[in-house]
Protein backbone atom coordinates (compact mmCIF):
# COMPACT_ATOMS: atom_id res chain seq x y z
CA UNK A 1 0.00 0.00 0.00
CA UNK A 2 1.21 3.29 -1.03
CA UNK A 3 2.22 5.89 1.20
CA UNK A 4 -0.49 8.42 0.16
CA UNK A 5 -3.13 5.57 0.51
CA UNK A 6 -2.12 4.79 4.08
CA UNK A 7 -1.85 8.55 5.37
CA UNK A 8 -5.56 9.06 4.04
CA UNK A 9 -6.82 6.10 5.79
CA UNK A 10 -5.06 7.64 8.90
CA UNK A 11 -7.19 10.91 8.01
CA UNK A 12 -10.19 9.35 7.30
CA UNK A 13 -10.16 7.20 10.75
CA UNK A 14 -9.23 10.42 12.62
CA UNK A 15 -12.58 12.55 10.95
CA UNK A 16 -14.66 9.55 12.56
CA UNK A 17 -12.68 9.55 15.52
CA UNK A 18 -14.16 12.85 16.23
CA UNK A 19 -17.69 12.24 15.40
CA UNK A 20 -18.54 9.74 17.22
CA UNK A 21 -22.25 8.99 17.18
CA UNK A 22 -24.16 5.97 19.67
CA UNK A 23 -26.86 3.86 18.29
CA UNK A 24 -29.39 4.48 15.74
CA UNK A 25 -27.60 8.37 15.70
CA UNK A 26 -24.60 7.67 12.91
CA UNK A 27 -26.15 10.78 10.74
CA UNK A 28 -22.87 12.25 9.96
CA UNK A 29 -21.00 8.91 10.26
CA UNK A 30 -23.35 7.79 7.58
CA UNK A 31 -23.34 10.74 5.64
CA UNK A 32 -19.57 10.78 5.86
CA UNK A 33 -19.54 7.38 4.24
CA UNK A 34 -21.19 8.27 1.48
CA UNK A 35 -19.30 11.14 0.71
CA UNK A 36 -16.27 8.92 0.66
CA UNK A 37 -17.97 6.43 -1.19
CA UNK A 38 -18.73 9.10 -3.81
CA UNK A 39 -14.73 9.73 -3.94
CA UNK A 40 -14.26 6.39 -4.66
CA UNK A 41 -16.48 6.32 -7.47
CA UNK A 42 -18.97 3.93 -6.13
CA UNK A 43 -22.78 5.01 -7.03
CA UNK A 44 -24.20 1.74 -6.25
CA UNK A 45 -24.95 2.40 -2.58
CA UNK A 46 -28.00 2.31 0.14
CA UNK A 47 -28.94 4.29 2.93
CA UNK A 48 -31.37 4.13 6.36
CA UNK A 49 -34.57 2.70 5.18
CA UNK A 50 -32.90 0.73 1.93
CA UNK A 51 -30.78 -1.31 4.18
CA UNK A 52 -32.74 -2.10 7.21
CA UNK A 53 -35.70 -3.72 7.96
CA UNK A 54 -38.65 -2.70 9.97
CA UNK A 55 -38.00 -3.98 13.35
CA UNK A 56 -35.34 -2.37 15.27
CA UNK A 57 -34.81 -2.02 18.98
CA UNK A 58 -33.13 -0.03 21.08
CA UNK A 59 -33.98 3.10 18.77
CA UNK A 60 -33.66 6.47 20.81
CA UNK A 61 -36.88 8.49 21.56
CA UNK A 62 -37.46 11.34 18.71
CA UNK A 63 -36.39 14.10 20.87
CA UNK A 64 -32.90 12.80 21.09
CA UNK A 65 -32.70 11.56 17.94
CA UNK A 66 -33.21 15.34 16.29
CA UNK A 67 -30.62 16.70 18.76
CA UNK A 68 -28.14 14.59 17.42
CA UNK A 69 -29.53 14.89 13.59
CA UNK A 70 -28.98 19.05 14.29
CA UNK A 71 -25.60 18.31 15.28
CA UNK A 72 -24.99 16.26 12.29
CA UNK A 73 -26.21 18.99 10.19
CA UNK A 74 -24.54 21.85 11.96
CA UNK A 75 -20.91 19.40 11.35
CA UNK A 76 -21.54 19.77 7.61
CA UNK A 77 -23.49 16.54 6.65
CA UNK A 78 -25.39 16.98 3.38
CA UNK A 79 -29.35 18.40 4.08
CA UNK A 80 -30.72 16.09 1.79
CA UNK A 81 -29.06 13.29 3.14
CA UNK A 82 -30.01 13.41 6.62
CA UNK A 83 -33.65 13.88 5.57
CA UNK A 84 -33.47 10.02 4.65
CA UNK A 85 -32.25 9.04 7.72
CA UNK A 86 -35.09 11.04 10.18
CA UNK A 87 -36.03 8.70 12.60
CA UNK A 88 -32.77 6.77 13.19
CA UNK A 89 -32.58 4.74 10.05
CA UNK A 90 -28.77 5.17 9.58
CA UNK A 91 -26.19 2.59 8.08
CA UNK A 92 -25.40 1.93 4.46
CA UNK A 93 -24.83 -0.87 1.97
CA UNK A 94 -22.14 0.01 -0.99
CA UNK A 95 -21.87 -2.72 -3.93
CA UNK A 96 -19.43 -2.74 -6.40
CA UNK A 97 -20.34 -5.41 -9.33
CA UNK A 98 -16.76 -6.44 -11.71
CA UNK A 99 -17.99 -8.77 -13.59
CA UNK A 100 -19.02 -12.62 -12.97
CA UNK A 101 -17.94 -14.11 -9.64
CA UNK A 102 -19.42 -14.83 -6.60
CA UNK A 103 -21.40 -11.82 -4.53
CA UNK A 104 -18.76 -11.25 -1.33
CA UNK A 105 -19.62 -9.20 2.06
CA UNK A 106 -17.99 -7.77 4.32
CA UNK A 107 -19.67 -6.27 7.84
CA UNK A 108 -18.25 -3.43 9.79
CA UNK A 109 -19.71 -1.50 12.32
CA UNK A 110 -19.95 2.19 12.71
CA UNK A 111 -21.37 3.24 15.93
CA UNK A 112 -20.26 4.85 19.12
CA UNK A 113 -20.22 4.51 22.59
CA UNK A 114 -22.35 6.70 25.21
CA UNK A 115 -19.23 7.45 26.99
CA UNK A 116 -16.60 10.53 27.46
CA UNK A 117 -13.10 10.29 26.12
CA UNK A 118 -9.76 11.41 27.95
CA UNK A 119 -8.53 15.07 27.74
CA UNK A 120 -5.15 13.30 29.50
CA UNK A 121 -3.01 14.43 27.01
CA UNK A 122 -0.95 11.17 27.06
CA UNK A 123 -3.63 9.61 25.07
CA UNK A 124 -3.25 10.08 21.75
CA UNK A 125 -6.07 11.34 20.45
CA UNK A 126 -6.08 14.28 22.93
CA UNK A 127 -2.43 15.31 22.01
CA UNK A 128 -3.05 15.08 18.20
CA UNK A 129 -6.23 17.37 18.18
CA UNK A 130 -8.79 14.52 17.21
CA UNK A 131 -10.23 13.99 20.27
CA UNK A 132 -14.31 13.31 20.27
CA UNK A 133 -16.28 16.44 19.60
CA UNK A 134 -20.01 14.75 20.49
CA UNK A 135 -19.30 13.77 24.11
CA UNK A 136 -19.77 10.45 22.79
CA UNK A 137 -16.32 8.16 21.85
CA UNK A 138 -15.40 5.80 19.53
CA UNK A 139 -13.85 3.14 22.78
CA UNK A 140 -14.79 0.04 20.31
CA UNK A 141 -12.50 0.92 17.11
CA UNK A 142 -15.60 1.44 15.11
CA UNK A 143 -13.78 4.19 13.41
CA UNK A 144 -11.42 1.81 12.07
CA UNK A 145 -13.95 -0.32 11.27
CA UNK A 146 -15.27 2.23 8.99
CA UNK A 147 -12.12 3.07 7.20
CA UNK A 148 -11.16 -0.18 6.83
CA UNK A 149 -14.09 -1.23 4.97
CA UNK A 150 -14.15 1.73 2.96
CA UNK A 151 -10.34 0.92 2.10
CA UNK A 152 -11.10 -2.35 1.11
CA UNK A 153 -14.00 -0.74 -1.69
CA UNK A 154 -10.72 1.21 -2.62
CA UNK A 155 -8.85 -1.41 -2.87
CA UNK A 156 -10.95 -4.08 -4.47
CA UNK A 157 -12.20 -1.66 -7.12
CA UNK A 158 -8.11 -1.79 -8.13
CA UNK A 159 -7.74 -5.49 -8.12
CA UNK A 160 -8.30 -8.87 -10.21
CA UNK A 161 -11.47 -9.43 -8.27
CA UNK A 162 -14.48 -10.69 -10.18
CA UNK A 163 -18.01 -10.66 -8.87
CA UNK A 164 -20.17 -8.48 -6.80
CA UNK A 165 -18.45 -6.88 -3.41
CA UNK A 166 -21.47 -5.40 -1.07
CA UNK A 167 -19.72 -3.56 2.21
CA UNK A 168 -22.37 -3.51 4.71
CA UNK A 169 -21.98 -0.42 7.19
CA UNK A 170 -23.81 -1.17 10.40
CA UNK A 171 -25.26 0.67 12.85
CA UNK A 172 -26.37 -0.23 16.46
CA UNK A 173 -24.25 -2.71 17.56
CA UNK A 174 -23.47 -1.48 20.85
CA UNK A 175 -27.36 -2.22 21.72
CA UNK A 176 -27.18 -4.99 19.78
CA UNK A 177 -29.96 -3.16 17.75
CA UNK A 178 -28.72 -3.36 13.94
CA UNK A 179 -27.64 -6.61 13.15
CA UNK A 180 -31.24 -8.57 12.97
CA UNK A 181 -32.79 -5.72 10.48
CA UNK A 182 -29.51 -5.46 8.26
CA UNK A 183 -29.73 -8.99 8.05
CA UNK A 184 -33.45 -9.18 7.05
CA UNK A 185 -32.98 -6.03 4.66
CA UNK A 186 -32.82 -8.31 1.70
CA UNK A 187 -29.04 -7.25 0.95
CA UNK A 188 -27.65 -10.86 2.23
CA UNK A 189 -29.73 -12.92 -0.15
CA UNK A 190 -27.40 -13.35 -2.59
CA UNK A 191 -24.15 -13.48 -0.23
CA UNK A 192 -22.26 -16.77 -0.74
CA UNK A 193 -19.41 -15.84 1.35
CA UNK A 194 -19.29 -13.07 4.37
CA UNK A 195 -16.14 -11.70 6.31
CA UNK A 196 -17.37 -9.58 9.27
CA UNK A 197 -14.42 -7.50 10.96
CA UNK A 198 -13.36 -6.27 14.65
CA UNK A 199 -9.86 -4.83 15.33
CA UNK A 200 -8.16 -5.75 18.45
CA UNK A 201 -9.82 -7.77 21.27
CA UNK A 202 -6.72 -7.69 22.96
CA UNK A 203 -4.07 -9.21 19.92
CA UNK A 204 -1.40 -7.24 19.28
CA UNK A 205 -0.61 -4.95 16.02
CA UNK A 206 0.86 -7.89 13.72
CA UNK A 207 -1.46 -10.39 14.42
CA UNK A 208 -4.64 -11.49 12.50
CA UNK A 209 -7.38 -13.65 13.46
CA UNK A 210 -8.75 -15.79 10.39
CA UNK A 211 -11.47 -16.89 12.62
CA UNK A 212 -13.28 -15.65 15.23
CA UNK A 213 -15.60 -18.52 17.50
CA UNK A 214 -16.91 -18.77 21.04
CA UNK A 215 -19.70 -16.18 20.27
CA UNK A 216 -22.00 -15.81 23.28
CA UNK A 217 -25.89 -15.55 22.55
CA UNK A 218 -27.17 -12.84 24.55
CA UNK A 219 -30.74 -10.71 25.68
CA UNK A 220 -30.74 -7.93 26.61
CA UNK A 221 -33.69 -6.64 29.03
CA UNK A 222 -35.35 -3.97 30.87
CA UNK A 223 -38.04 -5.03 33.19
CA UNK A 224 -40.14 -2.54 35.90
CA UNK A 225 -42.47 -3.63 38.61
CA UNK A 226 -45.34 -1.61 39.70
CA UNK A 227 -46.76 -1.80 42.94
CA UNK A 228 -48.81 0.39 45.25
CA UNK A 229 -47.33 3.55 47.25
CA UNK A 230 -47.98 3.76 50.93
CA UNK A 231 -46.90 5.86 53.94
CA UNK A 232 -43.83 4.13 55.15
CA UNK A 233 -44.67 4.87 58.81
CA UNK A 234 -48.70 5.61 58.82
CA UNK A 235 -49.66 3.08 56.56
CA UNK A 236 -47.24 0.72 55.68
CA UNK A 237 -49.33 -2.10 55.48
CA UNK A 238 -51.00 -0.21 52.76
CA UNK A 239 -48.53 -0.36 49.78
CA UNK A 240 -47.05 -2.83 47.74
CA UNK A 241 -43.06 -2.47 47.34
CA UNK A 242 -42.00 -2.80 44.00
CA UNK A 243 -38.10 -2.17 45.53
CA UNK A 244 -38.74 -5.35 47.47
CA UNK A 245 -39.89 -7.41 44.21
CA UNK A 246 -36.61 -5.93 42.57
CA UNK A 247 -34.48 -7.08 45.49
CA UNK A 248 -36.09 -10.56 45.49
CA UNK A 249 -35.68 -10.89 41.54
CA UNK A 250 -31.97 -9.60 41.44
CA UNK A 251 -30.76 -12.17 44.29
CA UNK A 252 -32.89 -15.15 42.45
CA UNK A 253 -31.31 -14.54 38.86
CA UNK A 254 -28.00 -15.17 40.20
CA UNK A 255 -29.66 -18.27 41.71
CA UNK A 256 -30.88 -19.49 37.87
CA UNK A 257 -28.77 -23.16 37.52
CA UNK A 258 -26.04 -23.79 34.97
CA UNK A 259 -26.89 -25.32 31.68
CA UNK A 260 -25.01 -29.05 31.26
CA UNK A 261 -24.72 -27.94 27.83
CA UNK A 262 -22.42 -25.02 28.15
CA UNK A 263 -21.71 -21.77 29.44
CA UNK A 264 -24.16 -19.49 30.38
CA UNK A 265 -24.00 -15.43 32.49
CA UNK A 266 -26.19 -13.57 33.66
CA UNK A 267 -26.12 -10.06 35.05
CA UNK A 268 -28.57 -6.95 36.53
CA UNK A 269 -26.43 -4.54 35.32
CA UNK A 270 -28.39 -1.35 36.35
CA UNK A 271 -31.11 -1.36 39.07
CA UNK A 272 -33.66 1.09 40.74
CA UNK A 273 -36.72 2.84 42.02
CA UNK A 274 -38.21 4.66 44.69
CA UNK A 275 -38.61 8.06 45.17
CA UNK A 276 -38.16 9.00 49.07
CA UNK A 277 -37.14 7.40 52.21
CA UNK A 278 -41.06 7.87 53.84
CA UNK A 279 -42.82 6.07 50.79
CA UNK A 280 -43.66 2.31 49.67
CA UNK A 281 -41.93 2.40 46.57
CA UNK A 282 -44.62 1.58 43.59
CA UNK A 283 -41.90 1.71 40.60
CA UNK A 284 -38.41 -0.30 40.24
CA UNK A 285 -36.62 -1.76 37.43
CA UNK A 286 -33.48 -4.00 36.46
CA UNK A 287 -31.44 -3.16 33.46
CA UNK A 288 -29.73 -6.65 32.70
CA UNK A 289 -29.03 -9.18 30.36
CA UNK A 290 -28.43 -13.42 29.67
CA UNK A 291 -25.76 -14.89 27.85
CA UNK A 292 -25.74 -18.58 26.70
CA UNK A 293 -22.80 -20.43 25.06
CA UNK A 294 -25.23 -21.43 22.43
CA UNK A 295 -28.77 -19.51 21.38
CA UNK A 296 -30.95 -22.69 23.06
CA UNK A 297 -29.11 -22.24 26.21
CA UNK A 298 -29.81 -17.99 25.97
CA UNK A 299 -33.31 -18.84 25.39
CA UNK A 300 -33.37 -21.21 28.29
CA UNK A 301 -31.47 -18.70 30.52
CA UNK A 302 -33.96 -15.94 29.54
CA UNK A 303 -36.79 -18.13 30.66
CA UNK A 304 -35.91 -19.03 33.40
CA UNK A 305 -35.16 -15.32 34.00
CA UNK A 306 -38.50 -14.40 33.30
CA UNK A 307 -40.11 -16.86 36.04
CA UNK A 308 -37.92 -15.27 38.49
CA UNK A 309 -39.42 -11.88 37.91
CA UNK A 310 -42.86 -13.58 37.76
CA UNK A 311 -42.06 -15.15 40.87
CA UNK A 312 -40.94 -12.32 42.59
CA UNK A 313 -43.71 -9.77 41.60
CA UNK A 314 -46.17 -12.40 42.46
CA UNK A 315 -44.44 -12.20 46.44
CA UNK A 316 -44.83 -8.76 46.49
CA UNK A 317 -48.03 -8.27 44.65
CA UNK A 318 -46.85 -6.41 42.19
CA UNK A 319 -46.99 -6.07 38.21
CA UNK A 320 -43.71 -6.56 36.14
CA UNK A 321 -42.93 -6.20 32.25
CA UNK A 322 -39.87 -7.27 30.46
CA UNK A 323 -38.94 -5.57 27.15
CA UNK A 324 -36.26 -7.22 24.95
CA UNK A 325 -34.05 -4.21 24.17
CA UNK A 326 -31.15 -6.18 21.72
CA UNK A 327 -30.39 -9.82 21.18
CA UNK A 328 -27.66 -11.96 19.06
CA UNK A 329 -27.17 -15.61 18.08
CA UNK A 330 -24.48 -17.20 18.79
CA UNK A 331 -21.94 -18.29 15.74
CA UNK A 332 -19.15 -20.06 14.50
CA UNK A 333 -16.44 -19.44 11.69
CA UNK A 334 -16.60 -21.61 8.54
CA UNK A 335 -12.97 -22.97 7.68
CA UNK A 336 -13.82 -22.51 4.02
CA UNK A 337 -13.32 -18.61 4.88
CA UNK A 338 -10.42 -19.09 7.73
CA UNK A 339 -8.50 -20.56 5.02
CA UNK A 340 -8.57 -17.05 2.87
CA UNK A 341 -7.91 -15.26 5.54
CA UNK A 342 -5.39 -17.28 6.94
CA UNK A 343 -3.25 -17.72 3.68
CA UNK A 344 -3.59 -13.83 2.83
CA UNK A 345 -2.29 -12.99 6.56
CA UNK A 346 0.76 -15.51 5.85
CA UNK A 347 1.90 -13.98 2.91
CA UNK A 348 1.48 -10.62 3.98
CA UNK A 349 4.94 -9.03 5.45
CA UNK A 350 3.05 -6.98 8.26
CA UNK A 351 1.69 -9.88 10.05
CA UNK A 352 3.76 -11.05 12.61
CA UNK A 353 1.76 -13.58 13.42
CA UNK A 354 -0.91 -15.73 11.70
CA UNK A 355 -3.58 -17.35 14.04
CA UNK A 356 -6.08 -19.21 12.35
CA UNK A 357 -8.71 -19.76 15.33
CA UNK A 358 -9.60 -17.36 18.67
CA UNK A 359 -12.03 -16.44 21.04
CA UNK A 360 -14.32 -13.47 21.77
CA UNK A 361 -15.92 -14.20 25.01
CA UNK A 362 -18.16 -12.16 24.65
CA UNK A 363 -21.09 -11.01 22.01
CA UNK A 364 -21.55 -9.51 18.79
CA UNK A 365 -24.95 -8.65 15.95
CA UNK A 366 -22.59 -9.64 13.18
CA UNK A 367 -23.76 -13.11 13.99
CA UNK A 368 -27.37 -12.52 13.11
CA UNK A 369 -25.87 -11.46 9.39
CA UNK A 370 -23.28 -14.45 9.84
CA UNK A 371 -26.59 -16.76 10.78
CA UNK A 372 -28.35 -15.99 7.64
CA UNK A 373 -25.89 -16.39 5.20
CA UNK A 374 -24.90 -19.86 6.57
CA UNK A 375 -28.52 -20.54 6.40
CA UNK A 376 -29.08 -19.66 3.22
CA UNK A 377 -26.09 -22.19 2.04
CA UNK A 378 -22.85 -19.55 2.66
CA UNK A 379 -20.05 -19.07 4.83
CA UNK A 380 -19.04 -16.74 7.28
CA UNK A 381 -16.10 -15.77 9.05
CA UNK A 382 -15.18 -13.15 11.38
CA UNK A 383 -11.82 -11.71 11.38
CA UNK A 384 -9.22 -10.20 14.05
CA UNK A 385 -7.03 -7.93 13.31
CA UNK A 386 -5.04 -6.65 15.87
CA UNK A 387 -3.93 -3.72 17.34
CA UNK A 388 -2.30 -2.12 20.22
CA UNK A 389 -4.61 0.10 22.61
CA UNK A 390 -3.34 1.42 26.04
CA UNK A 391 -7.03 1.49 27.20
CA UNK A 392 -9.38 -2.04 27.38
CA UNK A 393 -12.26 -1.43 24.49
CA UNK A 394 -14.70 0.67 25.78
CA UNK A 395 -12.73 2.80 28.59
CA UNK A 396 -12.09 6.50 28.26
CA UNK A 397 -8.42 6.02 26.88
CA UNK A 398 -8.57 3.47 24.18
CA UNK A 399 -7.28 3.70 21.12
CA UNK A 400 -6.13 1.95 18.23
CA UNK A 401 -2.66 1.77 16.55
CA UNK A 402 -3.00 3.39 12.81
CA UNK A 403 -0.69 1.06 11.16
CA UNK A 404 -3.37 -1.33 11.63
CA UNK A 405 -5.46 -0.29 9.28
CA UNK A 406 -3.69 -0.58 6.20
CA UNK A 407 -2.72 -4.15 7.26
CA UNK A 408 -6.40 -4.91 7.38
CA UNK A 409 -7.28 -3.36 4.23
CA UNK A 410 -4.18 -5.39 2.72
CA UNK A 411 -5.14 -9.17 4.47
CA UNK A 412 -9.57 -8.18 3.46
CA UNK A 413 -8.74 -7.45 0.53
CA UNK A 414 -6.77 -10.31 -0.05
CA UNK A 415 -8.69 -12.95 1.45
CA UNK A 416 -11.56 -11.25 -0.70
CA UNK A 417 -9.81 -11.31 -4.06
CA UNK A 418 -8.34 -14.53 -3.75
CA UNK A 419 -12.16 -15.89 -2.83
CA UNK A 420 -13.24 -14.91 -6.36
CA UNK A 421 -10.33 -16.42 -8.54
CA UNK A 422 -11.06 -19.83 -6.45
CA UNK A 423 -14.25 -20.18 -7.80
CA UNK A 424 -14.74 -22.24 -11.04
Amino acid sequence: MSTDRRDHLVALRRDFHRHPEPAWKEFWTTARIVTELERIGVDDYYVGREVLADERLAVPDDAELDEWMTRARDAGADPDLLETMDGGWTGAVAVVEQGEGPTVGLRVDIDGLPREESTDESHHPASEGFRSETGAMHACGHDAHATIGLGVIEAVKESDFTGTLKVFFQPAEEVIGGGRPMAESGHLDDIGYLFALHVGLDYPTGETVAGIGDFLAVTQFYTTFTGYPGHAGARPEEGHNAVQAMATAVQNLYGIPRHSDGASRVNAGRVGGGTASNIIPEEAFVHGEVRGETTEIRDHTFERARKVFEGAAISHDCEFDIEVEGEAPSAESDEELVEFVHDASMAHPGVTQATRRGAIGGSEDATFLMQYVQDNGGFATYVGVGTDHPGGHHTATFDVDEESLGLGVDVLTDAIEAVSQAQP
